[in-house]
């Protein structure tokens, strides 16, 4: 499998794509024929080491990209009273709020949940951070990164910490436009503030239900500089290898990282 021809563009996520197959192949702990899900877990653990940080804590986080999942801010909400959560694509967000509103039909986290539990401490606090972090959502909205205001109409006061997980590198076709995505997402946080992200690296496709998506193709530097670029400074940065026998992408290592908002931005 190689990556489409063409960049995949807002107009094919909006038409096509699936989030229930999406989060069936990317999001369950372990496979068809039981195998873990290596990926899914590294990165539930880093998010975990990420809000553990000193000052990662505050009033209102944002999340941009959130796609129809929550593994990324099961972390957060321990450390956070308000979340507002992003998406491009009608069809992710209306699957969010399936989950946060407990309709029918609406994806089991669980097992995932419990998971994350067992990394703070108590497996069986399942429940609670469940409805923890439905109560905390505030907010689903639409957003485009490329935009100045990526939630235009609408203007959200600046917040305390920005998440972006698995986004941006699906979002920009190229390296200038991953850039000024970051410095539109960047405008999303308060002076101070933080970034937190994860993001897969060497990746030109992902794919699942029969359909290819383009990735940009990025190294640690790129992502680095970028995030520099946005006003922030780098605090934590880890590299870590894409597990072998992930068939559905072609990622070679994840970044994750967290930046801090500089006072002011020069030049």
């Amino acid at each position: 499998m190689e990556a489409p021809a063409v960049f995949t563009g807002t107009d094919v996520y909006q038409r096509s794509f699936n989030p229930q197959e999406y989060l069936r192949e990317f999001y369950r702990l372990s496979d068809s024929q039981g195998q873990p899900n290596t990926f899914l877990t590294q990165n539930l653990r880093v998010l975990q080491k990420m809000f553990s940080l000193d000052g990662l804590r505050g009033d209102t986080l944002i999340d941009v990209g959130c796609g129809p999942t929550i593994y990324q801010l099961l972390s957060a909400c321990e450390h956070f009273q308000e979340i507002i959560a992003l998406d491009y694509t009608d069809q992710n967000r209306r699957e969010l709020e399936k989950w946060l509103k407990k309709e029918a039909g609406a994806f089991d986290w669980r097992p995932v949940v419990e998971y994350v539990c067992e990394l703070e401490g108590d497996r069986e606090k399942w429940a609670e951070k469940e409805e923890k972090l439905r109560k905390k959502v505030k907010q689903v909205l639409k957003c485009d990164v490329t935009k100045a205001n990526p939630t235009e109409p609408v203007s959200l006061p600046p917040a305390d910490c920005i998440v972006s997980t698995l986004c941006l590198e699906a979002a920009c076709k190229d390296l200038a436009t991953f850039r000024s995505a970051l410095r539109n997402v960047g405008a999303l946080v308060k002076p101070g503030g933080h970034l937190v992200m994860v993001t897969v690296l060497q990746e030109t496709y992902y794919a699942f239900n029969n359909q290819v998506f383009s990735c940009l193709r990025l190294d640690k530097n790129m992502v680095e500089e970028a995030v520099e670029g946005a006003g922030f400074d780098v605090r934590f940065s880890e590299v870590q290898p894409c597990p072998p026998g992930n068939a559905g992408a072609d990622c070679e290592a994840v970044l994750s990282l967290v930046a801090r908002k500089r006072a002011s931005i020069s030049g």
